[in-house]
């Protein structure tokens, strides 16, 4: 289980090696994605709370990178943080997520990335539930619901 001070460890120094890496041009990204997920994950944008498509949504399955479909949390580790966006505690797998320290807007949070292609995801805060005290703050545009794994 990741933790908060491994999370800050990975800003500093070596983020975990991913399982593939998926490069692309910024116009092969804007042919597969559509304008707002462009906007998202490309362009690290954020939605308006509680308007995400998956923000309410608990079904099982599994939430894949909108940019390149790798794998990044599971269902059964989901919450409902009242922030206005999907939230989980931990990434299906240790290397799933990039971290980045991010000082945008006067303030310095920790930027969440698909470690496979560097889409901006959302931002992470150590005000999560127990055990892990992580919280994964991310936008609906940047993942997708895959409901059969089998």
């Amino acid at each position: 289980m990741l933790t908060w001070k491994e999370i800050i460890s990975f800003t500093a120094n070596k983020n975990p090696t991913p399982e593939k890496r998926v490069e692309k041009s910024e116009s092969e990204w804007k042919t597969i994605l559509t304008p707002e997920q462009y906007r998202v994950t490309r362009q690290k944008g954020t939605e308006s709370p509680h308007t995400g498509a998956l923000c309410s949504i608990y079904d099982e399955g599994q939430y894949n990178c909108v940019c390149c479909n790798a794998p990044l949390f599971d269902s059964t580790i989901k919450f409902d943080s009242s922030s206005g966006w999907p939230s989980f505690t931990q990434p299906i797998q240790k290397n799933a997520i990039k971290y980045h320290k991010d000082v945008s807007f006067g303030m310095v949070r920790v930027e969440a990335m698909c470690n496979s292609c560097d889409a901006h995801l959302g931002h992470i805060f150590p005000d999560g539930p127990a055990p892990s005290g992580l919280r994964y703050c991310v936008n609906s545009e940047a993942m997708k619901l895959e409901k059969d794994i089998s």
